[in-house]
């Protein structure tokens, strides 16, 4: 392992190594560097092989090419991984041989209090993983409808009670004093009347509003279908997710890929069957470790799916 001073610890590294197959001349991505541990470990397995790793965080970015710049084979590019196929294109790599998705939010994004995505740290409500993009938590909070809020905070964060909660929230944000993370988390507070000072409604909700305000699920949907689609006979797709939504998500997908398919006859007869190009290689998803989640309390959701692409249709 290198001694380059990462802020946060990989999560699940020897599983979604171990499932990527690693080949010293292979060709393969790592759709969310982040700090880059993942992408460090992908690294140093290759020789005449290649690795592109992305991330939409300009922070994350210079970390990472900082991090990998004793590795020739690697490359370091920004972008948001839904854009996948433009980025593989413009790198000359139009197939490749695995692809590791990390779903969840950056440890360094959530532990630095300037970028607003932890109720446990003062800063402005922000939660933006691309800085550069143009709308904030604060501004969405702004402008969404208290149905819309309720709407997200019980499909992003399974929070209860929705109604009241998103009706606090609203009431602060229309008087003015919705501008930074304790006063999001104070009308969380406010609403449920609480006596623990740090309810799991706070993670909920502030989940709940990070997910909607990177549009999380429409990038992941679209970054998993560019993914599979991406692979050579015999790559990989590994996806960690944290989330229930995100985790149905990949599960859905890699379930629909992984069945034959049926073309049918303008009068609905079958005309032929096609034979699944992809395999589930993961019938159940993979869970860290007790001692890993013991290391590393923010494993403790983490939940590995992996897709692989078929030599031939079988």
């Amino acid at each position: 392992m290198s001694d380059f001073p990462a802020p946060h610890a990989p999560v699940m590294l020897e599983e979604t190594i171990s499932f990527l197959q690693l080949r010293s001349s292979g060709i393969y991505v790592d759709m969310t560097a982040g700090a880059g541990g993942h992408s460090e470990q992908i690294a140093r397995h290759l020789g005449q092989g290649r690795l592109i790793a992305i991330d939409r965080d300009k922070e994350a970015v210079a970390l990472t090419r900082k991090r990998l710049s004793p590795y020739p084979a690697a490359t370091v590019v920004r972008a948001n991984y839904s854009e996948l196929k433009t980025i593989l294109e413009a790198q000359g790599c139009p197939a490749v041989d695995g692809i590791l998705l990390d779903a969840g939010v950056s440890s360094m994004q959530i532990d630095r209090a300037e970028r607003g995505f932890s109720y446990l740290k003062e800063g402005p409500l922000d939660m933006r993983m691309d800085s550069d993009a143009p709308l904030d938590a604060a501004a969405w909070l702004q402008c969404v409808s208290p149905r819309d809020l309720e709407q997200v905070l019980k499909e992003f964060g399974d929070v209860r009670p929705v109604r009241r909660i998103a009706r606090h929230i609203c009431k602060r944000r229309d008087q003015g004093q919705l501008k930074s993370t304790s006063d999001l988390a104070e009308a969380i507070r406010d609403a449920l009347n609480h006596v623990v000072p740090n309810p799991v409604e706070l993670r909920q909700v502030f989940q709940a509003v990070r997910m909607a305000v990177n549009d999380e699920l429409n990038h992941l949907k679209t970054g998993l279908e560019h993914g599979a689609e991406s692979l050579s006979p015999g790559g990989r797709l590994v996806v960690i997710s944290f989330h229930s939504g995100e985790d149905g998500l990949v599960k859905e997908l890699f379930k629909r890929l992984s069945r034959q398919q049926t073309e049918l006859r303008p009068d609905g007869r079958i005309l032929k069957r096609v034979p699944a190009l992809y395999k589930t290689v993961t019938a159940r998803p993979v869970l860290p470790t007790p001692e890993e989640i013991q290391r590393n309390p923010r494993a403790k959701s983490a939940k590995v799916r992996v897709l692989e692409r078929l030599q031939s249709a079988e």
